[in-house]
């Protein structure tokens, strides 16, 4: 009887206490693997939001990159991903790797633009891309944004999957390849000055293969999200000219059953605090709201809208879900 009194004592206390107990809300950002910048700039912007969003406490995960991104916020595992632009659209509208079927996700906010890095080894004698033909390359791995557009290249160009070998790696593993000799070309579709390339360019001389017109010609003319651009010179050792290549923006996703004030004080801590993001990493200057209307490949979350509005920002009949 006295073990009964003091249960039910302990349950007065917990309910009474439970109403003024903080609630907190966990956000899970999906990024990339560690040889890239969406995991530096998922973890700076999980600083962000832990920190300026009352109740809120968010980390950044690694994973897959893009497209298993766009599948874990469909599902709910994380709730917010890193995503390339054409990736994006694929898994809004049910396209390629999405097989038919529509995620439910909406535009969050512009991260930067990406941009597609094919490096090779400048012995290997290797100087256009379609020399990829009966060569061990990586076009990045299962999963990634990078292995869908370098996918998304090589088919507008007409070079079939059996024409090379690929063993789809991720960043730092392309790179500790190359530098072993076990691949001969290696993929990247990410911001420049990505680590995994300036450390192997510190050690070996690198070529950056760029794009001739006329295959520039054939991609853009294949995948309306691209935009031919140059990747300048003098980011990484070696490499002293312009190099012109193929450029896709990044979006940050988020379920589309998020909450709208939740999805609010996020964007809004975001764009406040973008300062803080430009010291992990220079891309994120591109993190603004008038990027948001400008490149948003897929329509946005009623959150984000709420917030531009705010700031006297119109956003466009395409980009409301």
């Amino acid at each position: 009887m006295k073990r009964a009194s003091i249960f039910i004592a302990l349950c007065l206390i917990v309910c009474l206490a439970s109403p003024v107990a903080a609630k907190t809300t966990f956000v899970s950002i999906g990024t990339g693997g560690t040889g890239g910048i969406y995991y530096p700039y998922g973890g700076g912007v999980a600083e962000i939001w832990s920190k300026n969003v009352p109740g809120v406490k968010a980390v950044a995960e690694v994973t897959g990159a893009s497209v298993e991104n766009v599948k874990l916020a469909h599902k709910g595992e994380t709730v917010i991903g890193e995503v390339m632009g054409d990736v994006a659209v694929a898994g809004f509208q049910g396209l390629s790797k999405f097989k038919g079927k529509k995620h439910k996700i909406l535009g969050m906010a512009i991260m930067y633009p990406n941009l597609l890095q094919v490096v090779t080894l400048k012995k290997s004698g290797i100087t256009n891309f379609e020399q990829v033909k009966g060569k061990s390359i990586s076009t990045g791995s299962p999963g990634s944004g990078t292995n869908f557009m370098a996918e998304a290249v090589l088919a507008a160009l007409g070079i079939a999957k059996g024409d090379y070998k690929d063993s789809r790696l991720s960043f730092t593993e392309s790179a500790n390849a190359l530098r072993d000799g076990n691949i001969e070309v290696g993929t990247w579709s990410v911001g420049p000055g990505t680590s995994s390339i300036l450390d192997l360019a510190t050690t070996h001389d690198i070529n950056i293969l760029g794009f001739t017109p006329e295959q520039t010609k054939k991609i853009l003319a294949a995948n309306a999200t691209y935009s031919s651009v140059d990747l300048a010179g003098g980011v990484y050792k070696g490499v002293a000219k312009p190099v012109p290549t193929i450029g896709v923006w990044n979006v940050m996703i988020c379920q589309a059953s998020l909450d709208t004030d939740l999805v609010y004080n996020l964007v809004k801590a975001l764009y406040e605090n973008n300062d803080y993001l430009m010291k992990i990493h220079p891309s994120a200057a591109y993190t603004t709201p008038e990027n948001a209307v400008k490149y948003c490949p897929i329509p946005l979350h009623p959150g984000t809208i709420k917030y531009l509005k705010e700031k006297g920002i119109d956003v466009p009949a395409k980009l409301m879900p």
